[in-house]
């Protein structure tokens, strides 16, 4: 195992991290409200911390590092990030006790946008923007960015470019995995100033518009109200934000290739057809269930409700416009299906994915086939290319891993106390990186009367979603650390 590799790595990460935290301190000590000291303090130590990391592995051979040199980088780079990430909080008494405060912080970095505060609206400016900016650097990851701002990384880049970002494969669009980073970024944040100059010029001010196009591009859902969306009741924001959770939930390579005017790639991916179909059904669905049991008798308003909620849970982003705990347990069911699929691979979302479901439900389809025809040789296509054995068999771990993690994962938390609606809603909230749950902790509810064991336990299921499953989980098993 290369250590001081691992080491290095994550100094540099630490200090990139600082110019992060160092936004919301700037802006605290211009605005005066208090949150500049545990903002400074915070930064302090983020930045004395990558400065001591980056000495210790100095001397690091980068060209050596391999697969598990990779895995267990990004997988320290989330847990140390969310513990430096959650300072502020603590430091400021935001939150009072270090169990919420890093629950908060890696709800924020994995983009699950689960919330303990109840009163979002009493915090003072530059944590709300620190909170914000969590969700940002999250959706597309923290060492996507360091990969696109470092290119120094040598063998050691492309394996940690791998186990960060989701997804069944991993196109690359340009030689080198420096390149590639670089370019997502670029199209991240491009999206993410258009986004915020949309949002100004609806009924939003300059700084609720900075927050919530951070958290809509990212599929996060940490919002500056505490009745989230819904606070602006502004159709032209619903639409906006929709419009903008679709293109995060939509992969990131497309949207790069629309950007170099090659949209065919993007309206070609079947991928992309189902996400997009799943959305306009799910959507319809929805419509016609709450005209029918007059949830809500206005049809444009039922759509407009639909088509936000059903867009929010596909795409993990979890802002809501309305509690729809009331809707009925059609609604929930569809929900559950919703918060288990999610988008697209190469998106800023969380859940199984949709490419991987379409995979899924191709080789159920073959298997059919196969009954009737025993000796016909039927592959698995997407976009009219052959998947190769390798990958339908890890799409099929994968898939079973996820089913075998939802069912443990209800296991242990009601076992802990909650109930089956709650353990449901929340594992599928945080494995998924939704945000939204069920129940009591549904829109109206609240995560605070969860026992201490779960938020962690919750917490680590984030961190688990985020970096699909495999990268945590190997690390976990005893092989990975044999020679």
């Amino acid at each position: 195992m290369n250590v001081r590799f691992i080491i290095k790595m994550l100094g540099m990460m630490f200090v990139i991290e600082t110019i992060f935290m160092a936004i919301p301190m700037a802006y605290a000590f211009f605005a005066h409200e208090g949150d500049f000291i545990p903002l400074f303090i915070s930064t302090l130590i983020l930045f004395g911390s990558g400065l001591l990391f980056s000495a210790i592995g100095f001397r690091a051979n980068e060209h050596s590092a391999g697969r598990r040199e990779g895995m267990l980088t990004v997988a320290l780079t989330w847990v140390l990030l969310s513990l430096f990430g959650m300072l502020p909080f603590y430091l400021g008494g935001y939150i009072d006790n270090i169990t919420d405060a890093y629950f908060e912080t890696m709800s924020g970095f994995t983009t699950t946008g689960t919330t303990l505060i109840t009163n979002v609206e009493s915090l003072p400016h530059g944590i709300l923007l620190w909170r914000s900016l969590t969700q940002w650097q999250g959706g597309i990851g923290m060492v996507v960015f360091t990969v696109a701002l470092l290119p120094i990384f040598g063998g050691g880049a492309s394996q940690m470019f791998d186990a960060e970002t989701p997804g069944v494969t991993h196109e690359r669009f340009r030689p080198r995995i420096t390149q590639v980073a670089k370019r997502l970024w670029g199209v991240y944040i491009i999206l993410t100033i258009i986004l915020i100059a949309l949002l100004w010029a609806g009924p939003m001010n300059l700084f609720d518009a900075i927050n919530q196009a951070f958290t809509t591009i990212s599929t996060g859902g940490y919002s500056t109200k505490n009745t989230s969306i819904g606070y602006w009741n502004s159709a032209y924001i619903d639409y906006v934000i929709i419009l903008f959770m679709f293109i995060g939930g939509t992969n990131m390579t497309l949207i790069f290739y629309c950007f170099n005017l090659q949209p065919r790639k993007l309206l070609c991916d079947e991928e992309f057809h189902w996400y997009a179909g799943f959305i306009i059904v799910a959507a319809l669905a929805t419509t016609a269930w709450l005209l029918w049991n007059h949830f809500v008798p206005v049809p444009s308003l039922a759509f407009r409700q639909s088509l936000f909620q059903v867009t929010s849970m596909i795409t993990t982003t979890g802002f809501t416009t309305t509690d729809y705990v009331p809707w009925g347990p059609f609604f929930w069911l569809l929900a559950v299906i919703m918060m288990a699929v999610c988008a697209s691979g190469g998106s800023t979302s969380g859940g199984l994915k949709m490419g991987r479901f379409v995979i899924a439900v191709k080789i159920l389809s073959n298997e059919f086939k196969k009954q009737t025809h025993p000796h016909a040789v039927v592959p698995v296509r997407m976009n009219g290319r052959v998947i190769s054995s390798d990958t339908v068999q890890r799409v099929l771990a994968f898939v079973f891993a996820y089913l075998m993690l939802i069912i443990v994962s209800c296991i242990i938390l009601a076992v802990n106390g909650l109930g089956f609606i709650e353990s449901l809603g929340a594992t599928l909230s945080a494995i998924g990186n939704v945000g939204v749950a069920l129940g009591s902790l549904g829109p109206s509810g609240s995560y605070a009367e969860v026992s201490d064991i779960s938020k962690w336990f919750l917490s680590f299921l984030m961190m688990v979603g985020r970096l699909e499953i495999f990268t945590v989980l190997t690390i976990l098993a005893p092989s990975f650390w044999k020679q």
